[in-house]
């Protein structure tokens, strides 16, 4: 219970972006439309996926499940996060609050854990190939898509111990979105609990993943070198070009927050770096997707050129 002298807060105020009011209206349009195409990208992959017979593979089936954590995790922030701009600040109630925390957590888990099995997918089929089809069954596709969102689910339940936080007189969050470390740096009652589970379970859903598709590209890179031929090689590669292309644009704004949040005078800095982890990996994932990959660029060019001719 809060003192005698102090006041139950029931309402957060996010501060949004403090200093940058004069391009208020260029900020708003540029999110918008950079949101747009989030949108429209990320479903693009996740209807093409769903309606093209030669796209389910489970390379693709995985990166639907990654387009669609990207639209969610896209829209549980940016929306909330233009009105911010607009208005300068937002007040927003602790139980809403919590819950888009909440969200971030589960869209942002779950992408790890997808990534991670892409690579282990990409592994699988240059590693492995004669065995490919027979380990990578539709069977373990479906097991592992639903397994992965299940355990994001029952690991985020760490947001019951946020909920039993105190929050007296401070309500400022300075963020333009329900920022785990700001928010629970408002809390007045004991948070050593919750600091510690936070910490395993982010060894547990990013580091973990991390390391092990870390590990599946060595064992990649390994098994590259060892083909004969120069054609060979650059064969075996292009097919996880993409792939890797996506873990080195989401783990390095990962590793641009970590580093910026050691920097607690820097708060506009960080609001920056966790914009690169909303806002332009899931930008990037559907714009590597359809430049990199042949299927998928195969089937856009395929689809254009039928509704030319239609029209």
């Amino acid at each position: 219970m809060c003192e005698v002298n102090q006041t139950e807060v029931t309402v957060f105020l996010l501060l949004g972006f403090q200093g940058l009011h004069e391009i208020k209206l260029l900020l708003f349009a540029v999110f918008l439309l950079v949101y747009i195409v989030i949108v429209i990208g990320n479903l693009l992959i996740v209807v093409l996926v769903s309606t093209m017979d030669h796209l389910k593979i489970p390379m693709f089936i995985f990166l639907k499940h990654l387009a669609t954590a990207d639209v969610l995790l896209t829209t549980t922030v940016v929306p909330a996060m233009l009105d911010i701009i607009l208005v300068n600040e937002m007040k927003m109630l602790v139980g809403i609050c919590i819950t888009q925390m909440n969200f971030i957590f589960i869209f942002g888990f779950v992408q790890c854990f997808f990534i991670a099995v892409m690579s282990y997918d990409r592994c699988l089929a240059i590693c492995n190939p004669m065995h490919y089809i027979s380990i990578m069954s539709p069977r373990v596709c479906v097991v592992m898509t639903r397994g992965a969102w299940f355990l994001v689910f029952v690991i985020s339940s760490e947001i019951i111990l946020v909920c039993q936080l105190e929050f007296c007189s401070l309500s400022h969050v300075d963020s333009f979105f329900c920022d785990f470390t700001p928010v629970v740096e408002l809390a007045t009652s004991d948070t050593s609990v919750l600091l510690l589970v936070d910490f395993i379970v982010s060894v547990v859903m990013i580091y973990f993943p991390f390391f092990f598709t870390i590990l599946t590209y060595v064992c990649i890179f390994v098994a590259i070198l060892k083909i004969s031929t120069t054609s060979g090689r650059s064969k075996a590669f292009s097919t996880c070009s993409s792939h890797l292309t996506t873990v080195c644009a989401y783990y390095g704004t990962l590793m641009a927050i970590t580093l910026n949040s050691f920097d607690k005078g820097s708060s506009n800095l960080n609001k920056f770096s966790s914009l690169l982890y909303i806002v332009v990996t899931p930008l990037l994932n559907p714009i590597i997707y359809s430049l990199r990959n042949q299927e998928i660029k195969r089937t856009l060019q395929k689809i254009i050129r039928n509704f030319a001719t239609k029209s």
